[in-house]
């Protein structure tokens, strides 16, 4: 009788530190993503510290502005500041940035075009073909033929003369790269 007592006590223990072990694996968290979780918590925090701000602020900017109203009847009305939503930033938008810059400059590049205006284009196409042809920023007879080849791709006249028709194109196809 004393050895079931001691079987069954053994079983009970063995039981519960199986269930112990069970719960550590499965509810500890490694340090790293305990302190990401730590780190959601305190921007959720601050997120919430920053809307009842923005809330408080606002309901001051109302009473200031019913106040300047019954004052100055003439007085014009300030507006609530409204938040900006972040623009969205391209993987390339460097590259992005400086077709713009083509397309508002009123750039047009052609055969025997040199500068840095050229090289732009040049890195464009050794992203869009995946080459890494050396970037000259020299408009040659080569490159004629792959800014044709891309504007044949597109559906614009393909002449091989960059314009900013040329230039909205290849920036629409950086936005789709992400």
């Amino acid at each position: 009788m004393e050895k079931l007592k001691f079987a069954l006590f053994s079983v009970v223990v063995l039981t519960l530190l199986g269930l112990l072990g069970y719960w550590a694996v499965f509810t500890l968290q490694s340090g790293s993503e305990s302190k990401t979780s730590q780190k959601v918590q305190q921007l959720q925090k601050d997120n919430q510290d920053l809307n009842a701000e923005v809330k408080d602020l606002t309901d001051q900017l109302s009473v200031l502005q019913s106040k300047l109203d019954n004052s100055v009847p003439s007085a014009p009305k300030v507006s609530t500041p409204s938040v900006a939503t972040p623009a969205t930033v391209y993987k390339y938008q460097n590259l992005i940035n400086d077709l713009q810059k083509l397309i508002d400059g009123n750039v047009f590049l052609k055969l025997k075009s040199i500068g840095p205006n050229v090289g732009t284009v040049q890195k464009f196409l050794n992203i869009y073909n995946n080459t890494s042809s050396k970037v000259d920023n020299d408009y040659g007879a080569n490159m004629v033929k792959v800014v044709g080849a891309f504007q044949k791709d597109q559906k614009l006249t393909a002449d091989g003369q960059a314009g900013s028709s040329t230039f909205s194109k290849m920036i629409d196809w950086l936005k789709k790269q992400g």
